[in-house]
């Protein structure tokens, strides 16, 4: 009973603090263009957002989900602007079908062309995220459609000094690949492309070696800023276990006696400020923004201890009006450990190419062709994967709609069997339909 009346005090004066606070009434104008803010009463009614697209926002304050100043859903702001606070939800579902081809299939299992079909629901976010003492940004998420550690899909805190010199620490994205760093659901497609998420193949029977190209999630501290508003850089240094694992598990490489840890970095040039992290909206028609990048890492005995992983990637994005475009090569050297007592090394290549253009409103086409030798240096052979997308921007609703179809195209194999087994896993035809939400 105590415990029940002190919760009621604390709500209470969290009441009366929002009371004092100015809010602002948010509402978008029949283009979406642009924002109309009107002050109202002292009473606790909607909300406060600040204006969409700034490069202070756009550029610091990008979490992966929502940014602080996103006009979805609301957010709480003190009188001086030193403390933000922005609670939100983001929810993707899809109905997606999946064709394989024979190769692969045991009709003695009653294996089926069609499988990994029907509905699922890749993330399940509810988070917050915000700003305090006017120099430290902060966000934590939880997807509750993973499983394991990717269920803490996000947790960091940003220190800023300047805008040209910040400090981020706790579980957010790897600076590597513009397709992963992207703002979830800000994506031209549903899913990433196969060069970066898919396995690459290696002819050694180890289980703990499947390293994809795409580093996404982990957990480390960087340091990262924009220079006069054109040049970024991230610097920083990550467990290299990926989004499941949320424990220090690393030691000493016994190669070269340097922390076992993934080592990263990506510079950027974005000649007309702050490139947005986003591959199109209805609301930045008016955008002119790109953005050139250099990356690496190299993850230290990675792999359970088996591999030591040297990635380099290059990129190219831009917004202009209506328009998207984005080009991306990345390159993978494998080389194992001392232990493994395998000499040989490999390296995979990867790329892709995609455009968006907003026919309407609300409407936005896509093409996307993803190539990918994931065989790497052992065979020939490599895979391409062309893709359609249309997606529909519900108006006054945050809800995006999108459908799209991709074709996995095999090419160059010297016999069949190599044909036949660098698709593993792939299938031939994928079509999806998803809807998305955020607030």
């Amino acid at each position: 009973m105590k415990l029940y009346f002190q919760s009621l005090k604390i709500l209470a004066v969290a009441i009366v603090a929002m009371q004092a606070m100015p809010i602002w009434a948010v509402e978008e104008d029949v283009e979406g263009d642009t924002l109309k803010s009107s002050k109202t009463s002292n009473s606790f009614k909607e909300l406060l957002t600040p204006k969409e697209s700034t490069p202070d926002t756009g550029y610091d304050r990008e979490n992966g989900v929502l940014p602080i100043a996103d006009n979805r859903g609301f957010t709480l702001q003190s009188k001086d602007g030193r403390f933000v606070f922005k609670p939100y939800m983001f929810i993707q579902t899809t109905l997606g079908l999946n064709y394989y081809d024979d190769e692969g299939l045991d009709r003695a299992y009653n294996q089926d062309n069609i499988a990994n079909s029907g509905f699922s629901i890749p993330y399940g976010i509810i988070g917050f995220t915000g700003k305090a003492f006017g120099c430290i940004d902060y966000n934590v998420s939880i997807n509750a459609a993973a499983s394991g550690g990717a269920v803490l899909q996000q947790a960091w805190l940003d220190y800023a000094v300047s805008p040209a010199i910040r400090f981020r620490v706790g579980k957010f994205k790897t600076p590597f690949a513009h397709a992963y760093l992207t703002t979830l659901g800000e994506t031209l497609f549903p899913t990433l492309p196969v060069s970066l998420t898919a396995s690459v193949i290696l002819p050694y029977s180890l289980n703990a070696v499947t390293p994809n190209i795409g580093t996404g999630f982990d957990l480390g501290f960087e340091m990262h800023g924009l220079i006069k508003d054109k040049f970024g850089y991230e610097v920083g240094i990550f467990n290299g276990t990926g989004a499941n694992v949320n424990l220090a598990t690393k030691g000493i490489s016994d190669d070269n006696h340097l922390p076992s840890l993934l080592y990263a970095g990506r510079l950027t040039y974005q000649p007309f400020g702050a490139m947005p992290a986003t591959q199109g909206s209805p609301k930045l028609f008016n955008a002119k923004k790109a953005l050139f990048g250099i990356s690496a890492s190299f993850n230290n005995e990675a792999a359970s201890e088996s591999t030591n992983e040297l990635r380099l990637g290059l990129e190219a994005s831009a917004l202009l009006g209506r328009w998207y475009f984005a080009a991306e090569a990345y390159w993978m050297h494998l080389g194992f450990t001392k232990r493994q007592k395998i000499n040989e090394t490999y390296n995979y290549w990867g790329a892709y190419a995609q455009v968006g253009y907003f026919v309407a409103r609300s409407w936005q086409l896509g093409l996307r062709y993803d190539w990918f030798n994931r065989n790497g240096s052992s065979k020939d052979g490599s895979l391409n994967a062309p893709a359609v997308v249309c997606n529909f921007y519900v108006p006054k609703t945050n809800l995006k709609v999108s459908a799209m179809y991709q074709f996995n195209g095999r090419w160059g194999h010297k016999t069949q069997l190599d044909r036949d087994l660098d698709d593993l896993g792939i299938p031939t035809h994928s079509a999806m339909l998803m809807l998305q939400y955020a607030f």
